[in-house]
Formats: structure tokens, C-alpha cells, sequence
């Protein structure tokens, strides 16, 4: 870092003089946090590990012809601990710019011994082009607290640091998610830890692109040509009606949650295509997202009629609502190699950053339980008036009054700025 730069970030630092800022933390908790916000009743653990699949097309090796190898990802899994266990851990990480280093903390513990209460459901997390196993980490350490295994790879080509061609994430996107259930799966040491026949993903803007097409919406035949499409046709798997499509559907996913979705802005889906979804869906997008378009994210929840599906909108918010953690001290800094300070990957110009998370991190968890423990209290959390400041508190002493439509499990004026709709399976 440049020496006026370094002195950029030092005032940045001293004007703002929050320890927690400085300590890059994930874990926060806001008062007017809803519900099923932050952590709950179990301690959590993290381990690093690594997932193998030994036969899979290399996007980057079949220029002139298609070439298999094994695919390898690094992953986060965080899990409920043992009780008694400790909290408290550091990540070490890179930002955007895929070299300047960054220090996250949270409330999970290294290698921590898992809780005996298992086997608990199997939730993965995806994160966008670029991204890290990192960038959702705050939900990671959330969930696992709440009785799920949570796995966010690194998907390979698609990182800060190793970031390639986009035709790689396009065509591996999907069976990457597929293959950490797998290899969870098929992992003798994690028989009493993971439930992987209940599954979920939950995908922030190319991980939404692959938790759709893993869900059932298969590509259109126009997507295939695109200029950026994988090359050998690749892409071809995915689309809607082959045969290799619906092999890559699963009975153990039960549902996926697609944070700003990439995809339907460039013709990725149609009518049919979206049709073919088949898992329950919640999708979160903010309604001035520049990247995947809000008419587009919108077209995507009105048009997958086969399945049950909500849309939660972020009010004035961007590409950014929801998923990333709040931006690391470091990001406020220009970065020599983007040219740009990093911290606009992270934040939004509108809402603020811990806000977004925790009210993400309350429907995840609602929704999860509501399809991966089937826990039929949870379906409170979902039905709201659309319009949130519409909603009429009437309450006393905890007890809902007859005209009571506030949003259920958020405290009186705290879901001011966002918007709840529902559509059935036609």
C-alpha cells in the first residue's frame, strides 16, 4: 500500500475509532434485530476443509477439446458445537482486489468438537463472481448456531484471487453445489454431524444463478450462444429439458434461497425454464440492483409457477442488499490493483450494511426451519402484508391486539423499508 494511501486508511480508522470496525467483526447483533436474527442456542465451530470430485470437465483445459480432472474446492463449514465450547475465532482473508489481507472475527471456535444433538440439515453457501467462502460468513456462524452445518466453498475460478473466465462459473456453478452435498454425504466422519437428505442452498448473485438451475430452472437455447457462454457448448447441460439437466436434480435439495440472482438480465431463463423450478424458493433482491436487474429478479419469482416462492425487496437498496459481510476497515482504502476502494463491493449506498445482514440472517434461518426441520411455526415469519410500514401494531404487553398486522418477529417500526410477497404453484 502506497504511503498516502496507508494514511488514508489510518484517518479513516481514527475518525471512525470503533474497536469494532477496526476488528472486522461479523458477529453483531443490532437492537432492533428480528427474531430469528444472530445466534441461538448452539455454540459453533469452524473447520477448513477440502472436497474432491475426481471426474469433472476443466472449462480452462477444453479449448480444442473437452478435458476432465479432478475438481478440488476449499471450503468453511461451521457447525454446532459441544456444549461448553468457547467463541471466538479470527479469519484471515483477502478482499476484492484478491491480495490486500483482511482479518475477520466471529463467534465460532476452531476445530471445536461438534455437538452430539445430530444429525443436523446441510446448508451450503454460495458466493457471487467474485467471491469467498468468506463473504457470507456472518449467516455461516448464524445458522450453525441454529442447529445447521453450514459448507461455503470456494469455488474454484470464480475467487478474489483465482477469478477466470466467466464460462467456468456458468457451467460449474450448479455442480459445485451438488458436489459439496456429495461429499458430505458420501463422508463417513460426518454420518452423525449431517442430514444432507435435508438440503439447501442459499446463493448470493452467481450462487442464486446456480441455486436455480440446481432447483430445476433450466438455461434457454439463446443463453448457449452468448459470447461469454463456457466453451465445447458446455452449457448445453444445463438446459432446460435434457436429459442432463434433470440428472443433476436431487431429492435431498428441499430448498434454496437466491440472494440477488444473476441470469434472467441476460436471457438465461424463460417461461419453461423457470417453470421447472421445483424447491421452494426465497429470493432477496434489492429493487435498484444494477447488476441483475430488479424487473429481471421479479421475472424470475412471477415466472417459476411450479413451486411455492417469496420475493423479499430491499427498498432503494442495490446488488449488495443482504448477502456481503459489513465492508473490513481495509476496504475503505483505494486499492492500487482495482484502481477503486474496495469498500463498494460490500456496502450499499442506502442501507446499512449490519441491518441487511441480520434481517437476512432472521428469514434464512425462519425459512430453513421452516423446510429442513419442518416446523410448521416458522410459516408465521411468512405471512405479512406486503408492504411493511403498512403494517398496524397493536399490542399490549406482548400480546397481538385484533388489529395487529405488524411483521411478525420484528419490534414495532423495524421492518420500515422492505417489501413481502408471496406466489403459490399454479
Amino acid at each position: 500500500m502506497k504511503p498516502a494511501l496507508a494514511a488514508a486508511a489510518a484517518v479513516v480508522l481514527g475518525c471512525l475509532g470503533g474497536a469494532a470496525l477496526a476488528e472486522n467483526r461479523i458477529d453483531q447483533l443490532r437492537p432492533d434485530a428480528p427474531a430469528m436474527a444472530g445466534y441461538g442456542a448452539h455454540g459453533v465451530g469452524v473447520r477448513t476443509i477440502t472436497l474432491t470430485q475426481d471426474d469433472r470437465v476443466d472449462v480452462l483445459a477444453s479449448e480444442d477439446e473437452i478435458t476432465r480432472a479432478p475438481r478440488t474446492l476449499t471450503a468453511e463449514m461451521w457447525y454446532p458445537a459441544a456444549e461448553g465450547t468457547e467463541p471466538g475465532t479470527a479469519y484471515d482473508t483477502v478482499l476484492r482486489d484478491g491480495e490486500t489481507p483482511t482479518t475477520l472475527h466471529g463467534q465460532a471456535a476452531r476445530d471445536a468438537d461438534a455437538s452430539d444433538a445430530g444429525p443436523f440439515p446441510l446448508v451450503v453457501i454460495s458466493h457471487g463472481y467474485p467471491g469467498n467462502r468468506y463473504l457470507m460468513s456472518h449467516l455461516g456462524e448464524a445458522l450453525a448456531s441454529r442447529g445447521f452445518v453450514v459448507v461455503a466453498p470456494d469455488h474454484t475460478d470464480s475467487t478474489y484471487s483465482d477469478q477466470t473466465v466467466f464460462g467456468s462459473t456458468l457451467y460449474n456453478r450448479p455442480l459445485d453445489q451438488a458436489q459439496v452435498i456429495d461429499a458430505m454425504a458420501d463422508d463417513p466422519e460426518m454420518a452423525g454431524l449431517v442430514d444432507a437428505d435435508r438440503a439447501a442452498v442459499v446463493g448470493y448473485s452467481m450462487g442464486g444463478y446456480g441455486a436455480l438451475i440446481f432447483g430445476g430452472a433450466g438455461v434457454t437455447e439463446g443463453a448457449l450462444g452468448l459470447p461469454f457462454a463456457p466453451v465445447q457448448d458446455l452449457l448445453a447441460g444445463h438446459r432446460a429439458g435434457s436429459d442432463s439437466h434433470e440428472a443433476l436434480m436431487d431429492d435431498r435439495l428441499r430448498a434454496i434461497v437466491a440472494i440477488g440472482p444473476w441470469g434472467m438480465n441476460a436471457g438465461f431463463w424463460d417461461s419453461e425454464g423457470l417453470a421447472g423450478l421445483r424447491v421452494p424458493a426465497l429470493i432477496m433482491a434489492g429493487d435498484q440492483d444494477d447488476i441483475s436487474g430488479y424487473g429481471p429478479m421479479r421475472a424470475i419469482f412471477e415466472g417459476a409457477t411450479g413451486t411455492t416462492r417469496h420475493l423479499l425487496t430491499f427498498m432503494n437498496a442495490g446488488h449488495n442488499a443482504a448477502a456481503p459481510i459489513p465492508a473490513p476497515a481495509e476496504s475503505w482504502a483505494v486499492s492500487e490493483t482495482l484502481g477503486w476502494a474496495p469498500f463498494a463491493h460490500y456496502a450499499d449506498p442506502v442501507w446499512d450494511t449490519l441491518r441487511m445482514n441480520n434481517i437476512a440472517q432472521h428469514f434464512v434461518a425462519a425459512f430453513l426451519d421452516l423446510h429442513l426441520n419442518d416446523n410448521e411455526e416458522a410459516a408465521a415469519f411468512f405471512d405479512l402484508v406486503e408492504v411493511a410500514h403498512e403494517g398496524v401494531w397493536d399490542e399490549t404487553d406482548g400480546t397481538p391486539g385484533a388489529d395487529h398486522t405488524h411483521w411478525a418477529g420484528f419490534p414495532q417500526g423495524s421492518a420500515r423499508g422492505l417489501r413481502f410477497e408471496t406466489l403459490q404453484p399454479e
